[in-house]
């Protein structure tokens, strides 16, 4: 797992405060796309438990797995009595039981490449389900996008994460789709997006940044200054696009 993958546990109050909380608009995907109760699942990098409480709070058993134990305190403060969590990279995880569900929310990406897929399909029960999702959180505005994007440029040139797999944007299917529609393990890849627009001060939104991977590789007084001269530029309310972009696959019978 990468240094920019570990870098999160330094700011695990900003991240639980400023990072947006999943809707029960994503629930109702994964469950309709299920199509029978799921009693069990296992998260995939769980972070500060922004997706357990979404499967948690629905009756969902969920083991939370995450590698950094800032991360995990957080999580522990609010999530209720049937989370059990783990201290653990998926990659280090041992074998043992299996889930009727899998998922990651924005944490594949950080997951190595060799082995990602059998590990997942060994977690999962006969025709069980993966779920990954996530996406960017961006300006409505595409005159505000442009600005924070010229203040960002001395500091950063992007602060997106590229696709693993080097899919491009425009293509209809994105990662980590394509590679599932390639795995003999999985079947029935599908490709969802739940739309969602939220208005938040500029200081959120700079919050926001400060839980973004690309800041945090920053030096400190870096990091600072970009995040100034992106302020400087904000208006006093942000309309955000925050759209949650969803795969889903089921464990090919063997």
């Amino acid at each position: 797992m990468s240094a920019r993958a570990l870098s999160f546990g330094a700011i695990a109050e900003s991240y639980e405060r400023f990072r947006p909380g999943y809707p029960q608009e994503l629930f109702d995907v994964v469950m309709t796309y299920a199509g029978r109760p799921v009693r069990t699942a296992l998260e995939i990098g769980a972070g500060t438990g922004k997706a357990t409480r979404l499967f948690a709070e629905h009756g969902v058993a969920v083991t939370a797995t995450e590698p950094d134990a800032a991360m995990l305190v957080e999580l522990d403060k609010a999530v209720p009595a049937n989370v059990t969590t783990v201290r653990a990279a998926f990659e280090d995880l041992r074998p043992g039981g299996t889930y009727g569900l899998v998922y990651a929310a924005a944490a594949l990406h950080w997951t190595r490449p060799e082995g990602r897929w059998s590990k997942v399909a060994g977690l999962l029960e006969p025709e069980g389900v993966f779920a990954s999702f996530g996406g960017p959180v961006q300006p409505a505005d595409p005159a505000v996008e442009e600005s924070v994007r010229a203040a960002r440029a001395p500091f950063l040139e992007s602060d997106d994460i590229p696709s693993p797999d080097g899919t491009a944007p425009d293509e209809e299917m994105q990662w980590p789709g394509t590679e599932l529609q390639r795995s003999p393990l999985f079947l029935d890849v599908q490709q969802a997006v739940v739309t969602r627009r939220l208005t938040i001060s500029a200081p959120d939104y700079v919050g926001y940044l400060s839980t973004v991977s690309a800041y945090l590789g920053l030096p400190r007084s870096k990091r600072q200054q970009a995040y100034d001269a992106i302020t400087r530029v904000l208006p006093e309310t942000v309309e955000i696009v925050a759209d949650i972009i969803v795969h889903l696959a089921r464990r090919r019978p063997e």
